[in-house]
């Protein structure tokens, strides 16, 4: 019997790891082969190549992400190979089994419900034998134009499950790939917009066999290892363990990625983390989602929201461990000024990223169950994302997408921070004001529909501080060259700017500085540049603020950039223009 088992991942970079559980388990009785997609890749595509694998079993892992576009692929299977057995498994078809069963009688043939590998493999027994498919626990499927669900069976011990990790197809794209790995199933907490808070619990797997499969990644080129356990710091105890073993055994260039919930983790954890860390190790991704204790009462959610601020300053002060902080705009009874506090709330710790996401209306979810309690309005099809509630109407919700939209661009790519620390802390109300301001006006110019280049973003920012006539725009010019001088790789031919500086007035003050180059600070003066070097590998310009020392000079300073000809990187020196012309 030839099974295939399949996905459309959102991206190439990403991989399934409940495929590779399916066939770890499948195996020695089946062979198994895994088939991924992407969701940009054509259907034809997908269809053509499947179809060339003369499959007779083709199991799809599908999400909120996947289902309607995984739909179009097996319609067209099933025309074109009307004996497959189709099997759909996922979070999201487990919980709405028969509205799937229903939409879906004529392309899917079965539906396993939860925890799968058990459930699959019993179920490629009946295929493949007596076809008694009341043999098999946690399946839907139809009969006699009916739906048939069976019972769920008991849960897996995780202990004895066999490592998806070991397949000699994987090796060559481990490095290329972000590679997910579980420790735990389950999660402790009710948020009620979760599908993590229906299964009752938290399992882990064995401990031993988990750093061995960290292990054998590693040393096979994996770089990127995110845990996809819903809080991976529930037992302090085991995560301090695998802490210390990751710390102890990992091999430069791999990185760890961990959803953790930050108001449990004890400060005595941090300090050992920011002390024992190697720098860059270790990434943070803390869900917030609200700061309203109303709202996060409503979706029976605890959060101590010192003790998190208390966290992720640390972590931050530490300066080793990158945080990406999540949002949820749409939570009840979060309005639209409301979740502007929350924003404000959350940037003020200033993290490495601040995704700003809507919420969806998971099937199976309190929230969804009790959607009338707030009316809420949402999309009909994945990902089932809302459309407003009785607090938050469609407008506001557009507005706050605009405010995501610069969020992204501006901020989590980190291409002008002095730039945007200076406008959220100096020119705006507040760092939501800025977003929602210019998100607005990127809006109404039409630029959400067209692409950007580097250079695009800085001019389009100044379009937006002038047409608002912004009172310190001098010193934003000034921090705007320094972030793209920062972020150059090499020096600019043409930068987004016009120069203001004639040559003369440039080659004075250039030599002023080979005369004294202790004027541009003693880092500079150690790197002895001859006069040569200094015309060829640097770039003058005037700035009103010094970034470095965060103060504004009434003459102003020269910034100096430097651009290391053997690899580009850039160093930036400030000048007080006054004793640059004198001296």
């Amino acid at each position: 019997m030839n099974v295939i088992v399949s996905t459309l991942n959102a991206k190439y970079i990403h991989t399934n790891l409940a495929l590779r559980c399916l066939k770890a388990f499948a195996e020695p009785e089946y062979s198994v082969e895994i088939a991924e997609y992407t969701i940009k890749d054509p259907a034809m595509n997908i269809v053509t190549d499947l179809y060339s694998k003369n499959p007779d079993v083709i199991g799809f892992s599908c999400y909120i992400w996947n289902i309607e576009e995984t739909i179009k692929v097996v319609n067209m299977l099933k025309k074109i190979m009307p004996n497959v057995k189709i099997i759909f498994g996922g979070p999201e078809v487990t919980y709405d089994v028969t509205y799937w069963l229903d939409r879906l009688e004529m392309i899917v043939d079965f539906i396993v419900i939860g925890e799968g590998e058990e459930t699959f493999k019993q179920l490629l027994n009946q295929i493949q034998g007596e076809k008694d498919w009341s043999k098999v626990n946690g399946v839907g499927y139809s009969q006699d134009g009916k739906p048939v669900i069976n019972p769920q069976r008991n849960k897996l011990d995780l202990r004895e499950l066999p490592s998806p990790f070991r397949f000699e197809e994987d090796k060559s794209s481990l490095s290329k790939r972000i590679t997910y790995i579980e420790t735990s199933r389950g999660c402790p907490f009710r948020c009620q917009f979760c599908l993590s808070s229906i299964e009752v619990g938290v399992r882990y797997f064995d401990r031993e066999k988990v750093k061995e499969d960290i292990r054998y990644l590693m040393k096979n080129g994996a770089k990127t290892i995110k845990f996809v356990d819903r809080t991976f710091n529930i037992s302090r105890s085991y995560a301090m363990e695998m802490f210390r073993f990751l710390i102890d055994e990992h091999l430069p260039g791999t990185v760890f990625q961990f959803e953790i919930t930050a108001d449990i983790m004890r400060p005595e954890v941090i300090e050992f983390l920011n002390e024992e860390a190697p720098n860059g190790l270790f990434r943070f991704e803390i869900g917030v989602q609200s700061t309203n204790d109303s709202t996060n009462e409503l979706v029976m959610r605890k959060q101590n929201f010192q003790k998190l601020t208390r966290t992720v300053t640390m972590v931050k002060e530490g300066g080793k461990i990158d945080q990406h902080l999540d949002l949820i705009a749409g939570l009840p009874e979060e309005d639209y000024n409301s979740f502007r506090k929350t924003f404000n709330d959350v940037f003020a710790m200033r993290p490495e990223e601040l995704q700003l996401g809507f919420l969806k209306m998971l099937r199976g979810t309190g929230l969804r169950i009790r959607a009338n309690d707030h009316q809420y309005v949402y999309m009909d099809h994945s990902p089932y994302e809302i459309l407003g509630n009785n607090v938050l109407s469609f407008d506001d919700i557009v507005r706050i997408k605009q405010v995501e939209d610069v969020l992204e661009k501006y901020w989590n790519d980190h291409r002008m921070d002095a730039t945007i620390e200076y406008l959220v802390t100096k020119c705006f109300p507040s760092p939501f004001d800025f977003f929602q301001q210019f998100g607005s006006y990127w809006e109404n110019q039409g630029w959400s529909r067209i692409g950007h280049q580097l250079e695009d973003l800085f001019k389009r920012l100044h379009q937006f501080l002038s047409s608002i006539e912004l009172k310190d725009l001098e010193i934003v010019d000034g921090l705007m060259k320094y972030d793209y001088l920062f972020n150059q790789r090499y020096k600019p031919r043409k930068p987004w700017w016009q120069h203001e500086m004639s040559k003369s007035e440039r080659s004075e003050i250039y030599q002023n500085i080979l005369s004294h180059p202790e004027l541009a600070g003693p880092s500079f003066a150690e790197l002895g540049l001859s006069e040569k070097e200094i015309y060829k590998h640097t770039l003058l310009e005037q700035i009103k603020w010094d970034p470095k020392r965060e103060e504004q000079d009434e003459e102003g300073y020269y910034l100096l950039a430097y651009f290391e000809p053997a690899n580009g990187q850039s160093q930036l020196f400030t000048l007080n223009k006054g004793l640059a012309v004198s001296s």
